[in-house]
């Protein structure tokens, strides 16, 4: 059974950084792309960032782009987000999700391109 789990959530304030951890177990991850999501209230779960199974091709929403690095330690089965400068617009609920498909060089903003997803971790950015 494959079990994903964030941790590094927290309440900041506006500028400071976070870096958002995504440990799996139940399989190897080091031959599938993994992407982030978010979800802030009353809003559609989002895309913020994938990486493709090898970790050389990173995917990132406009949003984002140029504070967040998304990265990804093969051996030890973990993806991670490193959040700087970051808004309050950047809170919400993050979740790390696992590709379905095997050896996808080419990372999916799709919700619908993954196929197991974490319980979240909370953000929240105060102005």
């Amino acid at each position: 059974q494959v079990r994903l789990v964030e941790s590094g959530g927290g309440l900041v304030q506006a500028g400071d950084s976070l870096r958002l951890s995504c440990a799996a177990s139940g399989r190897t991850v080091s031959r599938y792309a993994m992407g982030w999501f978010r979800q802030a209230p009353g809003k559609e779960r989002e895309f913020v960032a994938a990486i493709s199974w090898s970790g050389g091709i990173p995917y990132y929403a406009e949003s984002v782009k140029g504070r967040f690095t998304v990265s990804k330690d093969n051996a030890k089965n973990t993806v991670y987000l490193q959040m700087n400068s970051l808004k309050p617009e950047d809170t919400g609920v993050y979740y790390c999700a696992l590709d379905r498909r095997r050896l996808s060089m080419q990372p999916s903003s799709s919700p619908d391109a993954y196929e197991h997803w974490g319980q979240g971790t909370q953000v929240s950015v105060s102005s």
